[in-house]
């Protein structure tokens, strides 16, 4: 499939263009409100663990919630999800604004605060990322992908010096108030989108269980476990220049507020110049050499920052680590979206977004413990060492091309008519399929089973096994085990067009008539009541 080279043509979309406008006013208050966040910590403790520990509240909950915030992105109406987010951040901003007013505001309260809306910030990006796929085909999706983080970069570039000047002018309470009214675009917005919902015949899943699918599906797919190890890293080592920003401006450099959103302006209008950039990088580079690119920027950025006096110099630094942050963050985003169906997609994201959050939450608080430790300029240099590791570790785990395969539903499988009356709680439910194979295609045979094998565990099937007739060596089983009839539906509803070259090539080894031979079974147990034998729970056959 060939992607638009425009990062722009997704705007052509009439929805995602009025979403997209809308989320630029959310994010400038979201903005304005980490700045006065995080002056206010600088003038409420000297503690530079505390400053880091802003940082650290906001993305912890992504790292602990967005897993469960993915399962409901794929099992609720996603603009509902994102509709709850936003009135809940803006009831919180809304208490903020209030506390700050009233002078009761302290350290660990405003942590409280600033966590809670980290934790809206999780509800909602799952729904809002699995969205974009909705809205815009999937030629433009890596156009769109990098355009929601050229629009969180805009505002970067110009919300914190405003905030900066907010701040210094009338103080953080303003900007807490400013970030409140700035949720009420994108909740009109929201409401007026109508998505059309593709009908499910299947009851929505158990949350524990559809968290434990996604799980289970990223395990099983190589390009996003590579995705994940890289973002961790990236997370760990980028986030040091963040968090320790003000206390660069204060100490290193001399500054006050608006030094801090300056410098915070010079990330973004970086990060958007690599947006711009990024459609042009895609073409003449491979996802590695990007990956590396971003490494080698940010770890630049930190020992620029780490020996530098002068607030012109750091900036200059931070224009390098503002586009490296983009590039990165949309192509590791772009990959799991492209290697992903649509079916799991918010709980790849979610996955995504935990590990790499997790590693900012986590780096934070590590940078913030190192500077008081050994100092702001070492623990940048620190930093910096992590993300040369982190271009090492690629030799091992190489970033993926983008992907070109078809992920939409494969669409051919018909639930057969059965004889036994069954629930869709019935269970478990056997399945085996025979296949007649000629010595000859034993080696291509074999192979496509290892692709099989990975395929149904990640689609859901358990205890999967392939076994050979002892007294006719040509035949060849497959088996394999789903929890209920309806979950068994599931996972053949799950396979998708890029699976289909497996199964026919499957088909066409197996040299008997018509295609292969599958048993559907339905498991029961005939120990007795007083067997002294370990009992397994009692298995409902029928409800």
């Amino acid at each position: 499939m060939a992607y638009t080279s425009s990062t722009l043509a997704p705007l052509r979309h009439d929805t995602y263009r009025t979403i997209w406008f809308a989320s630029l006013s959310s994010n400038f208050g979201g903005l304005i409100q980490a700045v006065g966040a995080a002056w206010m910590m600088t003038t409420i403790t000297a503690s530079e663990d505390m400053v880091a520990l802003v940082q650290t509240s906001t993305a912890l909950p992504i790292m602990l919630f967005s897993l469960i915030s993915g399962a409901l992105a794929d099992n609720y109406d996603r603009r509902r999800v994102m509709l709850t987010a936003q009135c809940m951040m803006l009831t919180v901003s809304a208490l903020l604004t209030a506390t700050a007013l009233l002078g009761w505001i302290t350290p660990w309260l405003l942590l409280f605060f600033t966590f809670l809306i980290g934790c809206g910030t999780a509800l909602n990006n799952p729904s809002w990322q699995a969205s974009v796929g909705d809205m815009v085909p999937r030629a433009d999706l890596p156009g769109a992908v990098t355009l929601n983080s050229m629009g969180f970069n805009i505002t970067r570039s110009v919300g914190p010096a405003i905030g900066g000047v907010i701040v210094a002018a009338a103080g953080a309470a303003a900007a807490f108030a400013v970030n409140t009214v700035s949720y009420f675009a994108l909740i009109y917005a929201l409401m007026r989108w109508r998505p059309s919902t593709p009908v499910s015949t299947l009851p929505r899943e158990a949350l524990g269980s559809a968290i434990f699918a996604g799980l289970r599906y990223v395990s099983m797919s190589p390009n996003l476990e590579k995705v994940l190890v890289r973002g961790l890293l990236f997370g760990i080592g980028a986030s040091s220049i963040l968090a320790l920003l003000p206390v660069v401006a204060l100490d290193l450099v001399g500054g006050g507020p608006l030094t801090y959103g300056f410098m915070l302006g010079a990330f973004g209008i970086g990060a958007i110049g690599g947006a711009v950039l990024n459609a042009r990088l895609r073409q003449m580079l491979s996802s590695e050499m990007i990956i590396r690119l971003s490494f080698t920027g940010f770890a630049l950025s930190a020992v620029i920052a780490a020996f530098s006096p002068s607030a012109v110099l750091t900036s200059a630094g931070l224009l390098v680590s503002g586009a490296c942050w983009v590039s990165a963050l949309s192509l590791f985003n772009t990959i799991v979206q492209l290697s992903t169906p649509r079916w799991v997609v918010g709980r790849a994201l979610s996955l995504y977004q935990t590990v790499t959050f997790g590693g900012i939450a986590g780096g934070s608080w590590l940078w913030g413990i190192a500077a008081d430790r050994y100092g702001v300029a070492d623990a940048l240099l620190m930093s910096s060492v992590v993300m040369l590791l982190g271009i090492a570790i690629g030799l091992r785990f190489s970033m993926p091309a983008f992907a070109s395969l078809n992920l939409d539903p494969l669409n051919r499988f018909t639930a057969p008519a059965l004889s036994l009356d069954i629930t869709p709680r019935s269970g478990p439910i056997v399945i085996q399929v025979d296949y007649d194979i000629a010595d000859a295609d034993l080696a291509e045979f074999m192979a496509l089973m290892v692709e099989r094998r990975r395929i149904r565990i990640r689609d859901g099937a358990r205890h999967w096994a392939l076994m050979r007739d002892l007294e006719n060596p040509g035949l060849w089983t497959e088996s394999y085990h789903t929890p209920t009839w309806v979950e068994y539906i599931r996972h053949n509803q799950r396979r998708t067009q890029a699976d289909a070259e497996n199964i026919d090539r499957l088909r066409a080894l197996h040299r008997g008539e018509g295609p292969p031979h599958v048993h559907r079974m339905i498991e029961r147990q005939a120990i007795p009541p007083d067997d002294d034998v370990f009992h397994k729970a009692p298995i409902d056959l029928h409800h």
